[in-house]
């Protein structure tokens, strides 16, 4: 999920988990470890891209954010670096969950999708970036066609299976209101739509 405003503002806010997990190019917080490698495996393409997953108190009514760092955007591709901000608590309606509460696949999942927007960043040019940006921002068709485009980048990296979990997680779970789980059927892939897309795929 990309929002302009933190687009241009990275805090500098510090977890209190004491170790990440340093691997090419990657900073990994070592809480989310093991599913971030397992949703990194399904990019070959990324191994070469710098990466940052870093874990802050609050996203604002999102649990996961991807952009790209501020001081690498006016670079080269090849010298852009990204982040994943992961909320340590996912709290929308009356639903409040701790990071270490979601089911690894379905966390597996949330990365994938994320990591799908760093690859869909990561064919753009700086200026299309900003601009994609303030698209994003100002335009909910936009905001529904890019978090589409990261679905599909998922599932075309062999990630269906924790796709459709974490979809089903947030659209079966009887906390969350039905005014925002229509919001995520009208902005992401259904999972109706996700099998189509493997179908597809298979008949090439």
């Amino acid at each position: 999920m990309f929002s302009i405003s933190s687009m241009f503002w990275i805090s500098n806010y510090t977890m209190a988990i004491p170790e990440n997990t340093y691997i090419k190019n990657k900073i990994i917080p070592e809480i989310i470890r093991n599913a971030a490698h397992t949703a990194l495996s399904h990019y070959p393409e990324l191994d070469n891209v710098a990466i940052e997953f870093k874990l802050k108190t609050s996203l604002n009514k999102s649990f996961m954010k991807a952009q790209p760092k501020f001081s690498t955007l006016l670079k080269s591709r090849k010298n852009r670096a990204y982040v994943i901000l992961i909320s340590e608590t996912f709290k929308i309606d009356n639903l409040e969950l701790k990071i270490t509460d979601i089911p690894e696949n379905v966390m597996i999942g949330w990365l994938g999708h994320e990591l799908g927007h760093v690859m869909d960043y990561h064919t753009k040019s700086s200026l299309k970036l900003i601009w994609f940006g303030i698209r994003y921002a100002t335009s909910q068709n936009f905001i529904r066609k890019a978090e589409r485009v990261a679905d599909t980048y998922a599932v075309v990296h062999a990630m269906k299976d924790y796709i459709l979990a974490t979809k089903k997680f947030i659209l079966n779970h009887s906390s969350l209101s039905e005014r925002y789980k229509a919001r995520i059927r009208r902005l992401y892939l259904s999972p109706d739509e996700i099998l189509l897309l493997v179908k597809e795929q298979e008949n090439q």
